[in-house]
């Protein structure tokens, strides 16, 4: 086996990405999304308790982003005083009030969960990146706080004139805890915005270091015209290249690596039968060797059927 010539043990975060989001980030664009856009109703939406007899309000809320404290235990309330109800407006309020401050970055520890495969990544026809989690576009991370019961804050919390660390509020249902989830929290004014996506909500990007990005899974389910695209986008980066194949054993994924974490002018491609597609039209002895395998190896057509 040969070993990575380019060994990195720098912490890594990953993003579940279709391909076009990926494409995105090939291109040096990576978006920061408002929290209402997120597949969680509950994202950022404490229970506020209020007492009984208050008028309804809006209330006006100064964040600190940068803050990245979690919910202060001593503060939290973990149930309802007697004269008290929770406010449900005030909590979408708050919730729109971020809407138009803040986007943020999703990124998990880890890069093999079945689920986020399916739910973020195409139905595995998308990809993982993994980014150096110790670049300076990763600064200031946030770990997600899962938990059983929903996080409970007095109004007078949000009424005290002293902004909210907006960590304060990364905490959802212990049911998302396969994540793994960390977040990178900037100000919608320090990003720009690029059109809207299909729910037409405002879509916003901030620019993304190529040097960040450290290696590219491909899913099993990605198209070879589309691993062919991807494999000519960072054939001449630093940035390594697998694909993740069914194993034949478990509910588990094996890496077909494609290319190391080198251009290929210094190590060329790997090929196998589940990755001689990639390369069998070049002309050249690479193509030549690749459709050999594609026509004659015993495994290529195996491998390679749809599942």
């Amino acid at each position: 086996m040969i070993a990575d010539p380019a060994p990195k043990t720098r912490p890594l975060l990953y993003k579940y990405v279709g391909i076009a989001g990926l494409r995105s980030i090939l291109e040096g664009s990576i978006r920061f999304t408002q929290p209402s856009a997120f597949n969680d109703p509950f994202e950022m939406l404490p229970e506020i308790i209020v007492p009984n007899d208050a008028a309804e309000r809006q209330i006006s809320v100064s964040f600190d982003i940068l803050a990245n404290s979690p919910i202060p235990r001593g503060e939290s309330a973990e149930s309802i005083p007697d004269g008290c109800g929770s406010s449900d407006a005030i909590s979408r309020d708050i919730v729109q009030q971020l809407n138009q401050v803040i986007g943020i970055l999703s990124l998990s520890k880890i890069h093999n969960s079945l689920l986020m495969w399916s739910h973020y990544a195409n139905q595995y026809a998308g990809a993982v990146v993994a980014f150096d989690g110790s670049h300076d576009f990763f600064a200031g991370q946030i770990d997600v706080e899962y938990r059983a019961t929903r996080p409970r804050r007095h109004v007078n919390t949000y009424l005290a004139e002293i902004p909210i660390p907006v960590a304060e509020l990364c905490t959802k249902s212990d049911q998302w805890a396969y994540e793994q989830e960390v977040r990178i929290i900037r100000r919608l004014t320090d990003c720009v915005r690029s059109g809207a996506d299909s729910r037409d909500i405002p879509v916003f990007t901030r620019a993304v270091p190529i040097e960040s990005i450290n290696s590219v899974i491909l899913g099993e389910r990605t198209t070879v015209a589309e691993q062919r695209d991807i494999f000519a986008r960072i054939m001449n980066t630093n940035i390594s290249l697998s694909l993740a194949a069914v194993d034949h054993a478990g509910f588990t994924f094996r890496e077909e690596r494609i290319k190391y974490g080198v251009p290929i002018s210094e190590i060329g491609p790997m090929i196998s039968p589940r990755t001689a597609h990639i390369f069998k039209d070049l002309p050249s002895h690479l193509g030549e060797l690749a459709r050999w395998m594609v026509e004659h190896h015993p495994m290529s057509k195996i491998v390679n059927r749809p599942t």
